[in-house]
């Protein structure tokens, strides 16, 4: 039975899962809109995935990352969790080893990654001002009544340029409303927006830092030919953007998945794809057993709970892995006295 990897990217706006087989090669990809449920979206993918793979595949590891990643490992029973840099930067490496320097925009935060000799050196992150990121554009494409869709088509066609105050969404659009009036079309406004975010990444998350290299441009924002064409306006060089832009995240923490599972050897953790059958909530309680009062979650599933975590010093996080250790070492047994 062919093995497969899977990864996992539990975004604010998006949930992404990929399955790649032993080549590396990508088998399953799935992009689905965060709508608030990500455990019941992440077994609807999974359920997804298991009637297009079938039972041929066997799961030989599963990684996790994104900003939901560590209710969702704790969910799948993944054997691998990174971060986001790392995660992105480990399949751009992948598909563009000559990769310097890499720009990801997703609809609520973006990331900086610089790259030397394939490993990762720097990197930065907005998470905070909404003026770098894909939700600028979402709530001007609505005052401006235009489909996202269509705003970077319409961008290209601007026959002139419009500077647009970008280093706040509140400002933006002040500033959108007065070209309006002052006769600017709807593709110049788009274009000068485009441009706008671009101004205000560089602003931002650049900061002076050394770009240099294969410049990569990927997450959701990079489906935007007028943000790609800004980038590559401001500087002045060629912008890639890879086939897989918005899933980047999940094949790269698949691909460290697989290198982790082919290293070690060991039996992936992953509770199974009838997972998707189980019922799951967390509950959360403060603990008072010294001054720092933790609120300590728990997740079930149905009546199990297979995880705790919260606990600053690992009490109750603690019991659960000792609980794990005693029942694998009873199955141990059980198993070499038949």
């Amino acid at each position: 039975m062919d093995k497969v990897y899977i990864g996992v990217d539990i975004g604010s706006v998006s949930i992404n899962i990929v399955a790649i087989n032993k080549d590396s090669d990508l088998v399953f990809r799935l992009y689905k809109r965060n709508t608030g449920q990500p455990v019941d979206l992440v077994k609807e993918g999974f359920q997804e995935l298991k009637e297009e793979l079938g039972d041929r595949r066997e799961i030989g590891g599963i990684g996790v990352t994104g900003s939901g990643r560590q209710l969702t490992a704790y969910v799948l029973g993944a054997d691998l969790v990174k971060n986001e840099i790392t995660a992105h930067a480990a399949a751009t490496t992948f598909y563009y080893p000559d990769v310097g320097t890499i720009f990801e925009i997703g609809g609520q935060d973006s990331k900086l990654i610089i790259i030397k000799n394939g490993i990762p050196v720097d990197f930065a992150m907005n998470t905070v001002c909404a003026a770098g990121t894909g939700s600028f554009l979402d709530h001007q494409a609505i005052r401006l009544g235009v489909k996202i869709e269509e705003f970077g088509r319409l961008a290209l066609q601007a026959k002139r340029d419009v500077r647009i105050a970008g280093r706040c969404t509140v400002f933006a659009e002040s500033d959108m409303i007065s070209k309006q009036q002052y006769g600017y079309t709807k593709a110049e406004i788009i274009k000068g927006l485009s441009r706008a975010l671009v101004r205000n990444y560089m602003n931002n998350l650049v900061r002076g830092k050394q770009l240099e290299g294969q410049f990569i441009f990927q997450g959701g924002v990079a489906a935007n030919v007028g943000i790609k064409a800004a980038f590559e306006e401001e500087l002045q060089e060629e912008v890639i953007v890879p086939e897989h832009y918005d899933v980047m995240g999940a094949i790269g923490i698949a691909l460290l998945a697989k290198e982790e599972m082919e290293r070690s050897g060991r039996k992936s953790a992953f509770r199974g794809l009838d997972f998707t059958q189980d019922d799951f909530f967390t509950d959360s309680f403060n603990c008072t057993g010294c001054a720092n009062e933790c609120e300590v979650i728990r997740v079930m599933a149905g009546e199990e709970l297979i995880a705790i975590t919260g606990d600053r010093c690992g009490k109750w996080s603690a019991s659960i892995i000792d609980k794990k250790t005693r029942e694998g070492r009873n199955y141990t047994r059980r198993t070499a006295n038949k």
